[in-house]
């Protein structure tokens, strides 16, 4: 076998025969052809595994269909479940939904062959290429800026690549390290790439209208790649400090409203703790520790240590808010964002340590010091990626 397609699909049954049908033509104007199989990792609750068998039945290649029960990673994730069952090293992602054009495949085969580069990517961006598929003027405004923004923040790495979030490339599988990823939604190749260096080759193309069925993008979708972003450039460390950060935003407008209201700003204080210890322990769950949820205790429990760390922790500080605002001529909006950048790194550690600390026993010197190094790499990671 020479080439594996791995298609990650999500509810697209009125394109799987075509997908199919054009890609198998694009391999037959190979001359001499390509020995593929198609694989489809599929999440869809709707017909799309029941016609991915029917027309794999009828197909001149090999068409293999794995159906997760559980969309672990999203879309990053099937595309490495889709790596894992692969019989070709040579791997060509592809979205189901026909805006990345099968026709270009023998060209990404070409290049690939010449065996210089370990990706290929299929871009929007490189000279000839357009986005003509985005479906209005802001998503096109938000794909560039987006795109701008990724390749700042990682001059380095992504110096040669011009469309860091396609969905369509082919990559050498040995060339990606799957125990360093952590996929987070659908844009994989960035973090396939921003995780190691990388040699890169881009083929221009056309993206363009879907096929069939609605797209996917949705501001979920944004938030996703915000989050994957944030995580890959300052690390998990950051990524707390970001959600602290909005969480002490909260807090700060909290209090300030209900002082405004004639709340004793002590009450204002205790309220605005509450809430924001809620929201913060939610938005740790989905977008910090997501990947140490399964080894560590339940999430009642998870969320009774995080609170009452939290609580304990307020009750310390706001007596120290107070004493700031009486004793310092301060207001109590400003003492209670110093407290709070304080509290900063004792919460980081604790959630860390003890909050999300796995069920073995005997595990947790070994957990110290991975999060001692992770810390160190992400102080050196700036500098390096």
């Amino acid at each position: 076998m020479q080439l594996s397609i791995i298609v990650p699909t999500y509810n697209e049954a009125p394109n799987v025969a075509e997908l199919v049908r054009r890609v198998v033509a694009a391999l037959e104007a190979v001359p001499g052809g390509i020995d593929a199989e198609i694989v489809f990792v599929d999440d869809s609750t709707d017909a799309t595994p029941d016609v991915i068998r029917e027309v794999a039945a009828s197909a001149p290649l090999p068409v293999r269909l794995l159906h997760r029960e559980k969309a672990v990673g999203g879309l990053g994730g099937a595309v490495l479940e889709g790596f894992a069952a692969a019989e070709s090293d040579a791997c060509l992602v592809i979205d189901g939904d026909l805006q990345h054009p099968p026709e270009k495949i023998p060209e990404l085969w070409r290049v690939f062959s010449r065996g210089d580069v370990d990706v290929v990517i299929a871009s929007r961006y490189a000279g000839g290429g357009t986005a003509h598929g985005l479906a209005d003027r802001t998503r096109v405004i938000v794909s560039k800026a987006s795109t701008a923004v990724t390749r700042a923040m990682f001059p380095i790495r992504l110096r040669d690549v011009t469309d860091p979030m396609t969905g369509f490339f082919l990559i050498d599988r040995r060339s990606v390290d799957q125990a360093l990823l952590r996929p987070r939604g659908f844009k994989i190749l960035l973090e396939i790439l921003a995780r190691r260096p990388m040699r890169v080759a881009e083929v221009p193309f056309d993206f363009a209208d879907r096929h069939a069925g609605e797209s996917k993008a949705s501001v979920r979708q944004g938030l996703h790649f915000l989050t994957q972003l944030t995580a890959l450039r300052f690390g998990k460390m950051s990524l707390f400090a970001v959600i602290g950060g909005l969480g002490a935003v909260a807090n700060v407008a909290i209090v300030w409203a209900l002082t405004q209201l004639g709340v004793d700003y002590i009450i204002a204080a205790i309220i605005a703790a509450e809430v924001t210890i809620i929201g913060n322990f939610l938005l740790q769950e989905r977008f910090v520790f997501d990947d140490m949820r399964e080894s560590a205790s339940g999430v009642w429990q998870r969320f009774g240590k995080s609170f009452a760390f939290n609580n304990a922790e307020a009750l310390v500080r706001i007596p120290i808010v107070a004493v700031m605002v009486s004793t310092g001529h301060i207001s109590a909006v400003v003492a209670t964002a110093i407290t709070l950048v304080l509290a900063f790194f004792v919460r980081f550690l604790f959630h860390s340590l003890v909050v999300y600390a796995p069920r073995k026993p005997g595990v947790e010197p070994s957990r110290a010091r991975r999060l001692v190094e992770e810390i160190d790499q992400e102080v050196m990671q700036p500098g390096e990626l």
